[in-house]
């Protein structure tokens, strides 16, 4: 009987004998005792704890022993009132996996991680989703170990969910969010950032440790724009400040050669888990146009579970969204209207968004595109069961955590393109939750790509194509340079070193950049009025999008934005407006004017949109625009420009221009530079502006929780309940 076989007749069985219990413990305990067999034991044990009731009473103690014997010392004390060990022995293997600083059990693995953690080895840990890695990250923390710790995770979300998870330890820890904050030079330092702002902070002194988690965000080979800025976070945190490292991720099969020798560094990949996966491929062979009244159907069976739904893009997550909402409204779902974040996308966003009604069918999307406080409130609805049903792209990948108990995978893609291995991997490994969901399970609509290798290649240490990496080569020492002679280095040095720095400082294209300083030498004279000025015109703006556009924008990131004139635009019209439902409802109006003019080509996308579907398509642009292009993207073009053009301008002998202001007004959202880590803390610009008058334009932006609190602000009556809870989440 293979392990199949088991588990089947531990599901299947309405109650397990004696003798059958104890006939599967010897089995579970042969699997345990083989190197190459040992997942199949653990497998086995957690469907016996899934279905603990079907277990003989006089066979507990030996599957306690089976319990302790695998290592599984979390599940041994969270089901300790059914659940114990009488054996001294067990009973002190198990204190011995008490963590030192947390009040939690290690299981097995965590526990040999941590040990190498304390070593003097660096260390990169590959592990399931599931296998409680960022667990080891408040570990450290709490240890107290180091006094300056940077930790880069790839979104702002997971960064929130960490800081609020490390709050706790404020009184040892200052935690930084954001590059205007500077550290506590008497207490310790947490500097919780994206890979971007490690690389803009101007403040470190000293690090002692650094944590990259989703570090496979190395690899140029995963299409990740943002690959060249952690290579570089990673340089320069270890070679200026010799600082230890954890780097951690899911699914990775190796790192590149020579690594590990080179930083005293051990790689260690497990499969270690507590959770199982049962997988469906029930609906793969289900023709295309039956496939989703098959998911609709499955979905219902499933209302009462956490069920997260990757799609393959956000036009697609709000489509598929939709239609299901209106499949719950003709199975009469029951609403649920209790939700507070209801009352405030109506006032702020637009009524007759489809997601306001959505949430009332409990029905959530994840796309990147929603602003910060929104995406954090729909994953703590789900996460608490108050929605059932979440719609989402890749960005879940690396998102934040969720109770998920189901996943269905109804999309091949990613984008135009389809899933490889590597991210099937990742977005199946959602499926349930250590200590929450013991079996997570997984519907395929389509065939899972074939099995592949994934070695995470480290491109400033290999430097194997110099073409592909010159942002990162910039930023190497000379010594550190493999290929003196390669084309593209020796471009980089034809650079004079004065536009070699300032190119290196603005952190963004090498080539792009010189070609936009050869642009503005060439212009100085004939188009200085588009140059020197520090209040945006149309003109003013268009010229300098104009410099970027084709230098500085990657190939995939027109997002909403068609032309640079386009771009010039939007940001006007959100200048003029300063707020995301007039921004709405103006662009509405402009695609209600398309769809009857028809002059231009792209005119034609709007002819046949009704009413509802140009209000669904004018909001997810509007959020695109506002996340990617207005907070982002446009505010760094113009932080690159300006030190550009102040170069040009100062070698020949004019004023330059200055684009900072208009850069910080969009950056931070019309608010002061102070008030600004309120958004950080997912407190939304609208509760804000409520209270602002009331806090002094001089408080530091450190000390704006503590005044918030003392004047008891979050009493103001204009306040939502939304609002007020955002706000009390945070001062408490």
């Amino acid at each position: 009987m293979n392990e199949s076989k088991y588990i089947e007749k531990i599901i299947n069985e309405k109650q397990l004998s004696f003798d059958e219990c104890f006939e599967l413990s010897k089995v579970c305990m042969r699997y345990l005792a083989s190197e190459t067999e040992q997942y199949i034991g653990r497998k086995i044990i957690i469907y016996v704890l899934e279905y603990w009731g079907k277990i003989h009473i006089s066979t507990y103690e030996v599957w306690a022993d089976i319990l302790e014997t695998a290592g599984f010392y979390p599940y041994l004390e969270k089901f300790k009132d059914k659940i114990f060990l009488t054996q001294t022995a067990g009973q002190i293997r198990k204190e011995f996996h008490l963590s030192n600083h947390l009040n939690y059990y290690f299981h097995e693995e965590q526990k040999i991680v941590n040990d190498m953690l304390n070593s003097e080895k660096n260390l990169i840990v590959s592990a399931p989703t599931s296998f409680g890695k960022s667990l080891l990250i408040e570990e450290i923390v709490a240890s107290k170990k180091y006094k300056n710790i940077v930790i880069i995770q790839p979104t702002l979300a997971l960064l929130d969910e960490t800081r609020k998870k490390l709050r706790k330890y404020s009184n040892q820890y200052k935690i930084v969010i954001k590059t205007s904050q500077k550290p506590d030079l008497d207490k310790g330092n947490i500097f919780l950032l994206t890979a971007e702002r490690v690389i803009e902070y101007n403040y470190f002194t000293d690090i002692d440790f650094f944590i990259i988690d989703e570090f496979y965000k190395l690899s140029q080979k995963r299409d990740d724009e943002r690959f060249d800025k952690l290579n570089i976070a990673f340089y320069e945190l270890y070679n200026k400040y010799n600082a230890k490292f954890y780097m951690l991720g899911p699914n990775i099969d190796g790192i590149s050669e020579g690594f590990e020798e080179h930083y005293n560094e051990k790689f260690y990949p497990t499969n270690f888990s507590l959770v199982e996966q049962q997988t469906n491929d029930d609906y793969i062979g289900i023709v295309k146009q039956e496939k989703e009244i098959a998911l609709f159907n499955l979905l219902f069976s499933l209302k009462s579970e956490q069920n997260l739904i990757y799609c393959s893009s956000p036009k697609m997550v709000r489509e598929l969204s939709n239609r299901f909402l209106q499949f719950l409204i003709e199975q009469k779902f029951q609403k649920n209207i209790d939700l507070p974040i209801i009352q405030w996308l109506e006032l702020y966003m637009h009524n007759q968004w489809s997601l306001i009604e959505c949430l009332k069918y409990k029905i959530g999307i994840h796309d990147g595109a929603l602003q910060k406080h929104i995406t954090s409130s729909i994953i703590e609805y789900f996460n608490e069961s108050k929605i059932n049903f979440l719609f989402c792209t890749s960005t879940i990948i690396e998102g934040v955590n969720t109770n998920t108990k189901n996943i269905i995978v109804f999309s091949n893609k990613k984008g135009p393109h389809k899933i490889d291995y590597f991210d099937y991997k990742n977005i199946k490994g959602r499926a349930g939750r250590m200590m929450e969901h013991l079996i997570g399970k997984i519907y395929n609509f389509y065939l899972p790509p074939l099995e592949e290798t994934f070695i995470v290649d480290m491109p400033f240490f290999e430097q194997n194509e110099p073409k592909k990496i010159p942002e990162i080569l910039i930023n190497l020492d000379s010594n550190d340079i493999l290929n003196h002679e390669s084309e593209t280095y020796l471009k980089i040095q034809s650079i004079n070193e004065k536009e070699r720095e300032i190119i290196r400082k603005n952190r963004v294209s090498v080539f792009g950049q010189k070609r936009i300083l050869e642009q503005l030498k060439k212009d100085i004279h004939t188009k200085y009025e588009l140059i020197f000025w520090t209040k945006p015109t149309y003109p003013k703006l268009e010229y300098v999008f104009s410099l970027c556009w084709d230098t500085l924008k990657k190939p995939k990131e027109s997002m909403s934005i068609k032309t640079y004139g386009h771009l010039s635009y939007k940001i006007l019209n959100y200048l003029n407006h300063k707020n995301m439902k007039d921004f709405i409802e103006d662009t509405i109006e402009d695609y209600k004017k398309n769809r009857t003019e028809q002059k231009q080509t792209w005119q034609k996308e709007y002819k046949l949109l009704t009413d509802a579907q140009i209000h669904e398509k004018a909001i997810l642009d509007c959020l695109q625009i506002y996340k990617h292009w207005i907070t982002y993207k446009a505010p760094k073009w113009l932080q690159v420009v300006n030190e550009l053009q102040k170069y040009v301008c100062e070698i020949n002998g004019v004023k330059p221009g200055n684009y900072l202001g208009l850069a910080t007004i969009l950056e931070n959202d019309f608010l002061n530079e102070n008030l600004t880590i309120l958004l950080e803390y997912g407190i939304p610009s609208s509760a804000i502006n409520k209270i602002k008058q009331k806090i002094s334009k001089d408080i530091d932006e450190n000390n704006i929780l503590n005044e918030i609190s003392t004047k008891k602000l979050y009493n103001e009556p204009s306040l939502l309940a939304y609002e007020r809870n955002l706000i009390l989440n945070n001062v408490n």
